[in-house]
């Protein structure tokens, strides 16, 4: 394991190739299930693509933080200004790496970046229902079920292959103040 300083900064059109990877890595396929955030047992396919990435690190108002150490990046999440509140997505921890601790540090940066930047109050995220393992990960993070849902978007393949017919979104919150 890299032993530098973990460095926090914003993706760049250079660091694209290697957050697909990144993302990929953590969510679908083999290599995901070295991890425990994995998605690959309700879906298939990919998870986003170069497209999916460049869209987040041009778009107004958002912002791919990325965590990388001795230069490599081993995590991202996409933060978005939405005015009274920040949207947190598309958030990946190396799966060789998930489960000591690094994921709570990133998380702790990413909700310090958005009151600092844009002042938000509030960081809401949505999450496959059906990950329960990873909801409760969050709500030890002090984020807290709302019960509303959205749904999948079924036919849609950049979101992935679903394998099974009842996946839908829940809303997340957690104030900042």
């Amino acid at each position: 394991m890299p032993t530098g300083a973990l460095v926090f900064r914003s993706a760049t059109d250079d660091d694209i190739p290697a957050l697909v990877a990144l993302i990929e890595s953590a969510y679908r396929g083999d290599a995901s299930r070295a991890g425990w955030t994995t998605e690959a047992h309700l879906l298939e396919g990919r998870r986003t693509d170069s497209e999916g990435v460049a869209a987040v690190v041009h778009q107004e108002g958002s912002r791919l933080l990325v965590a990388e150490r001795d230069g490599e990046p081993i995590a991202c999440c996409q933060l978005e200004n939405r005015g009274d509140h920040a949207y947190f997505g598309m958030f990946a921890v190396r799966p060789t790496l998930q489960g000591g601790g690094l994921g709570k540090v990133i998380i702790a940066e990413a909700e310090r970046a958005v009151r600092a930047e844009w002042g938000a109050e509030e960081m809401r995220m949505t999450v496959i229902r059906q990950r329960t393992e990873l909801i409760a990960w969050y709500e030890r993070r002090g984020y807290r079920r709302t019960g509303v849902l959205s749904p999948f978007p079924y036919g849609d393949e950049r979101f992935g292959i679903p394998q099974r017919d009842d996946l839908a979104f829940e809303l997340l919150v957690k104030p900042l103040g």
